[in-house]
């Protein structure tokens, strides 16, 4: 089987937006080639007793996304690459921004990701992927069986991890929660497993559709205790007729600042009158801009929280 390889030159501070926004293309399952050094978690999910010496940082950062051969338009998928990276320099640095094309055979980079993705906790949540056993030590936590699949979301991001908290805040057994962006169904699914009595997702990416319910299913997550749709509630009024309106407590969205800011005034009519809004995905500097269209849209900020480079913004609708 061959693979076409689109590897993208930047630099480290730039490579989670970039992976971000080419997933809205449709380029998934990212390989990063950077000289960050490993954090304390990633050493223990390392597994060995020395590690290998590393150069020292030079910022530099190479984003490798392989398409299968015959799948896609590699023309059209190369020029959504550039007018993406174009976008992205209007708002930050991304560096030499250079692309390079290859191709390369028998690559399983669905599944050979899985050797860096083990068991790891949120305070006191433990999240787990399949192919692992719960040791019985942990029996008795919160336990949440996740795989991300070919759809983002496994809750070690930052983003995900201050969402999940914010949602914690506010979540009740009457909660209505409706999640945009919803990937892998991370976020809702926990909302069922805390309590919230239904859930509906929205995205863009088919594949999150089939990712939502094995990942329910390995829960044991009632399915009809969740809707989910497919579509942009941006712009499709279908969506937004179909997800309703005024009768949602949450609204969730870990998505970035550009889309928040565009999705401030569209939410604001499917909350309820107390309702919260929780959004993360924001890069540090850009949460300014999420408030004051949030407020712009008649909600009110409440809080903003930090993790690493990343902010959360809840404001809520009185």
């Amino acid at each position: 089987m061959k693979w076409t390889r689109i590897r993208i030159k930047t630099i480290t501070d730039a490579e989670d937006i970039i992976i971000s926004e080419l997933y809205d293309y449709g380029l998934e399952g990212a390989q990063i080639e950077d000289k960050i050094p490993l954090s304390p978690l990633e050493k223990e999910q390392m597994f060995v007793d020395i590690l290998p010496e590393s150069e020292p940082d030079d910022g530099v950062a190479y984003l490798s996304f392989f398409i299968e051969e015959g799948t896609a338009d590699i023309e059209e998928t190369l020029n959504n690459v550039r007018t993406a990276l174009d976008d992205i320099r209007t708002y930050m640095e991304i560096g030499e921004g250079s692309i390079t094309v290859d191709e390369t055979e028998d690559l399983d980079w669905i599944n050979n990701w899985k050797k860096y993705f083990h068991q790891f906790y949120i305070d006191d949540l433990l999240v787990i992927p399949s192919w692992e056993e719960v040791e019985v030590k942990d029996k008795d936590k919160m336990i949440l069986h996740i795989d991300p699949g070919t759809a983002f979301g496994t809750g070690m991001h930052e983003t995900t991890q201050l969402c999940i908290r914010q949602m914690k805040k506010y979540l009740t057994s009457d909660t209505e929660l409706l999640d945009i962006g919803t990937g892998s169904g991370i976020l809702a699914i926990l909302a069922l497993m805390y309590g919230a009595k239904h859930c509906v997702g929205t995205d863009l990416d088919p594949c999150s559709v089939m990712a939502v319910k094995e990942n329910m299913e390995a829960n044991n997550i009632p399915l009809d205790s969740f809707r989910m749709m497919i579509g942009n509630i941006i712009d499709d009024k279908e969506v937004m007729d179909s997800v309703g309106y005024e009768c949602y407590d949450i609204v969730m969205a870990n998505i970035l600042a550009p889309v928040l800011i565009e999705l401030a005034p569209i939410v604001v009519n499917h909350m309820k009158k107390g309702g919260v809004f929780i959004t993360s995905g924001i890069i540090e500097g850009k949460e300014d801009s999420v408030c004051k269209a949030m407020e712009a849209a008649g909600l009110k900020v409440v809080e903003v929280t930090a993790q690493g480079e990343w902010r959360n913004v809840t404001a809520r609708k009185d």
